[in-house]
């Protein structure tokens, strides 16, 4: 059987830096209130006019480039983001035209910030079973555009940034080598713990001016909640992974945690009992940029030389619906 193995890795974010300080423009918020609740310091936002589609493709590019590989040798794409370029159809399809390979099949994954690992875990079965053997997984998001800028919007607002990474995953005959286990869990009971109701069938299909006036069409998080699964579904997730290869968290060279928040990501590298220096973190730069931000730290971690050849990683992500899960494998 087919092992699956990440043999390029890209990433790319929006030129536009948007600076705490320049949140305090927009808000009452600080500087040091973002940072202490969340260790956030910068983030990147799009320009007028930029799209997910130009994030996913400059991140496929990279990653593309790093592999060897052109577009022509991807057989298959998954894109996992939250928003789209459009209501229909989704990001994959776009992004092929622009890659221009018509004819390969193309398909998104909306698990927030859990997508990228949900998509790799996809990639994974597919080329298992020989069904592909060059899938492109990208995780891409623009939340920017979709963001209470008020004072009223503050805790969601100082959060999230926009950018893309892309990994191209192939097949390899090695059996140690390339992605070795991979979980995936969800917990629908806590959908409205962390969502955005609009645009939604669920209550109102159509949106009024009362929803847009009102703070409806903004998304909503009970913080301290998602807080208290996240730093309990982190670990579990992890130590899954290497309770099923026999592996412990000793054996781990890297772990690279969805960057949800550097409060989450401290308070999972004690439970570990890991040092932080075995963990990517870069949210102080992009903040959370959701589907985006595993291969954006993976991509960063490989050109900081972080990543080496025979490496132990173990990627993990916990997200809206509650949804989490992990991948463990050997680089």
């Amino acid at each position: 059987m087919k092992n699956a193995r990440i043999i390029g890795v890209g990433h790319y974010v929006p030129e536009r830096v948007v600076t705490n300080h320049d949140l305090e423009k927009m808000m009452d918020t600080s500087d040091e209130w973002i940072r202490e609740r969340t260790g956030i310091v910068t983030r990147h936002w799009v320009r007028e006019g930029e799209t997910i589609t130009d994030l996913a493709y400059n991140a496929t590019n990279m990653a593309l480039e790093r592999a060897g590989l052109k577009p022509e040798d991807i057989d298959f794409i998954i894109v996992a983001s939250i928003a789209g370029d459009a209501q229909f159809p989704g990001n994959g399809c776009f992004l092929q035209a622009r890659m221009e390979i018509p004819g390969v099949p193309a398909m998104d994954i909306r698990n927030a910030c859990s997508g990228f690992v949900y998509a790799l875990a996809v990639a994974d079965k597919f080329i298992k079973t020989e069904t592909y053997r060059n899938i492109l997984v990208v995780g891409a998001e623009i939340q920017s555009t979709g963001l209470d800028l008020s004072t009223r919007g503050r805790d969601m607002a100082v959060l999230f940034g926009d950018g893309a990474g892309a990994a191209v995953v192939t097949a390899t005959d090695e059996p140690d080598r390339g992605i070795l286990t991979t979980h995936l869990h969800a917990d629908g009971r806590y959908a409205t713990k962390l969502w955005s109701e609009f645009p939604s069938v669920i209550n109102h299909p159509y949106i009024t001016h009362e929803i847009v006036d009102s703070d409806r069409i903004y998304p909503k998080m009970e913080g301290r909640y998602v807080f208290k699964h996240a730093v309990s579904k982190f670990p579990e997730a992890i130590m899954e992974a290497l309770e099923a290869t026999g592996y412990t968290v000793e054996d781990l060279d890297l772990v690279i945690p969805h960057q949800a928040n550097q409060r989450i990501t401290e308070a999972v590298a004690q439970k570990l009992g890991i040092s932080m220096d075995k963990i990517v973190s870069n949210i102080h730069k992009y903040g959370n940029t959701t589907a985006a931000s595993i291969p954006i730290a993976m991509s960063e971690a490989w050109e900081e030389g972080r990543i080496k050849d025979g490496d132990l990683i173990c990627l993990a992500a916990f997200g809206a619906g509650f949804t989490w899960g992990s991948v463990l494998l050997r680089w």
